[in-house]
């Protein structure tokens, strides 16, 4: 297997974009990657495109790279299109990493798209509900709002269902470690305060946890500014192999890592999918846990942020309460986590979402990420989940950059 080294990078502002199509957001993005990388279009060989959630809210199916691709004159080449849920675009990047790490071609983009935002409301909840069992739907719902006290008009209604999972885990945190709803709000401050540094996220106003936890109640534990938001948006990336790098950028970053897996039957005691991951990715890297700088981790929820930070190996089980306390994942802390401002504040486009990561941490490796740069980093590491099964991500990919 070849060395594989990120040389360019674009992405969109994430926002509510109502009046801008796929096609306008893929275009700014991977224009911005071509001119960044210093790369023509024409010098593509391949480009994997994520989206997980285009054929529920536009209607397209089937072809939705080629369609984005063709519209900005990049066709004839393979286009692969994968959808995994809000993994569709590490996904995206996992195989054009392969395309190069194999040497079958030397210079790959990887995509990520997302249309989440609608007039009716409903249907982008539905599409949101929809990375589940669809026959175990109502056995779902009806057991969730159950166990918050609700009466049925709770999740996949008045709020994506995925945050009553994120609700159960955060208390099931609280209690068996006795994590508070003030652990989680800081999660919320640090990263709406490192969004405000970020002129791609969503949202750019500091919040103090105070504010946080004054935000209205979705499911408790979990209040509004402790969610991701619904957005649209766009990123992309340029891969190429390590020597063909050298062609274009001198601040070529390198890919040490890429592991993708799926969820599994959950067996007591045993390691969730993202420590199985992590687990490989520090494995194919050669490094540990100790060694990672910055971050970006699937902060679908405030308490999620937590719990991968544990996974991962950050810091013991249980102890990630302590990391916010300690200031240690803020920026100037020991490990800046989501210094992009995570999807709390960053957003959630889903399908863009594992591709917008990557180029966070490409931008914070050479030095790039502006007010929010985390100093000296050389080591960066992502981690996105998507869909849920059996109580855990159905897919998890995590992947490791070095300069």
């Amino acid at each position: 297997m070849r060395d594989v080294a990120i040389i360019g990078a674009g992405m969109t502002r994430f926002a509510k974009h109502i009046d801008r199509s796929m096609k306008d957001l893929a275009r700014e993005a991977v224009d911005g990657a071509l001119s960044s990388a210093g790369v023509e279009k024409t010098a593509l060989e391949a480009v994997a495109v994520g989206n997980a959630m285009a054929g529920l809210i536009t209607g397209q199916e089937c072809i939705r790279g080629q369609v984005v691709l063709r519209d900005m004159g990049i066709g004839g080449i393979p286009v692969i299109n994968t959808e995994n849920a809000c993994a569709s675009a590490a996904t995206a990047f996992h195989l054009a990493w392969l395309y190069i790490a194999s040497g079958m071609y030397d210079v790959v983009m990887a995509v990520g798209m997302e249309k989440l935002f609608h007039e009716d409301k409903q249907r982008s909840f539905d599409a949101l509900g929809s990375a589940i069992d669809v026959e175990l739907m109502q056995q779902t719902l009806a057991s969730m709002d159950e166990a918050v006290g609700n009466d049925g008009a709770g999740a996949g209604k008045s709020r994506s269902l995925f945050m009553d999972f994120y609700a159960g885990l955060a208390r099931d945190h609280m209690h068996k470690y006795g994590t508070t709803k003030e652990h989680f709000a800081k999660v919320a401050a640090k990263n709406h305060t490192h969004g405000s540094l970020n002129p791609h996220a969503q949202f750019q106003t500091p919040r103090t946890f105070q504010e946080v936890l004054a935000s209205p109640m979705i499911a408790d534990p979990l209040t509004r500014m402790m969610c991701s938001p619904i957005g649209d948006g766009a990123a992309a990336v340029i891969l190429t192999s390590s020597d063909f790098a050298k062609r274009f950028t001198n601040k070529p970053v390198y890919v040490r890592a890429s592991v993708l897996g799926s969820g599994k039957d959950l067996v007591p005691n045993a390691p969730g999918i993202t420590e199985r991951v992590g687990h490989k990715a520090y494995e194919m890297a050669g490094i540990g846990p100790e060694d990672v700088q910055v971050a970006e981790v699937h902060d679908a929820s405030a308490p999620a942020e937590l719990i991968i930070c544990e996974e991962l190996g950050f810091c013991q089980p249980g102890e990630s309460g302590k990391l916010m306390d300690d200031g240690v994942t803020a920026l100037g802390g020991r490990l800046p986590v989501n210094p992009s401002g995570g999807l709390l504040a960053k957003g959630h486009p889903v399908g863009a979402t594992g591709v917008a990561q990557i180029a966070e941490i490409f931008w914070q490796l050479r030095g790039e990420a502006g007010k929010r740069q985390v100093a000296g980093a050389k080591v960066g590491l992502t981690e996105n989940g998507g869909g849920m099964l059996g109580g855990e991500a159905a897919a998890t990919a995590v992947h490791i950059l070095t300069v």
